[in-house]
């Protein structure tokens, strides 16, 4: 369904990175740990952490061959294979997997919002999103056996436009992106990052039929 496989050399099972398991070979059925991304720029990762080390590629990270893929209308090199009208097909969702469970957030939704508490398969979560960089983040609200709510601060001036939220329960203020308490009752504190995926919604609709849908986006 449009979705590359990889395969492990030492077995040759197929893996499909949207089932997280593999697909064909004698690891079919085998399912791989997730581990908890950010997808972000450079500018934003950066400024995030700057000690990073970067793998060299010979400026092969200066260009972007799908470019015009992103901007057409096109689903994939065969199209849909369960079209779903709640979403335009490129819009771009975080996806959630919690079990059986599967919940999408659209990126029109969160830009509009940046801070969104929400309660899923059993968790309360808070979603994160800074739309000057399209990224997002899926966080554990309870610390401390205590489930927290956010909300969104302003930009403080002078410190790059980084985004902060506030927890109404004990005026803490925390890093957006990485859920880090940074000032406040709990600082020090680090909300736990939960595994999400980025994708195009015709892909996310094609794997997960049926999928729950966050908010209402604007049209």
């Amino acid at each position: 369904m449009n979705a590359l496989v990889m395969y492990d050399r030492e077995t040759d099972t197929l893996w499909s990175q949207f089932l997280s398991r593999g697909v064909k070979g004698p690891l079919a059925g085998t399912p791989l740990e997730i581990l908890p991304s950010m997808q972000t720029n450079w500018e934003t990762w950066s400024e995030l952490y700057p000690d990073t080390l970067v793998l060299d590629k010979n400026g092969r990270y200066f260009s972007d061959d799908y470019e015009n893929y992103y901007r057409s209308g096109a689903a994939g090199a065969i199209g849909e294979s369960n079209p779903d009208d709640r979403l335009s097909r490129k819009d771009v969702v975080i996806g959630l997997v919690q079990g059986e469970s599967v919940k999408a957030y659209p990126f029109r939704a969160l830009s509009v919002e940046k801070v969104a508490n929400d309660y899923f398969a059993g968790r309360n979560l808070v979603v994160t999103f800074d739309p000057l960089s399209e990224t997002g983040g899926v966080f554990d609200r309870m610390v401390d056996n205590r489930t927290l709510s956010f909300q969104t601060l302003p930009p403080v001036p002078g410190d790059d436009g980084v985004l902060q939220m506030k927890d109404r329960e004990t005026g803490t203020t925390w890093d957006l992106l990485t859920g880090r308490a940074v000032s406040g009752q709990l600082a020090g504190t680090g909300l736990e990052r939960l595994p999400s995926h980025y994708s195009f919604w015709f892909a996310w609709s094609d794997f997960h039929p049926g999928t729950e849908l966050y908010g209402n986006p604007p049209n």
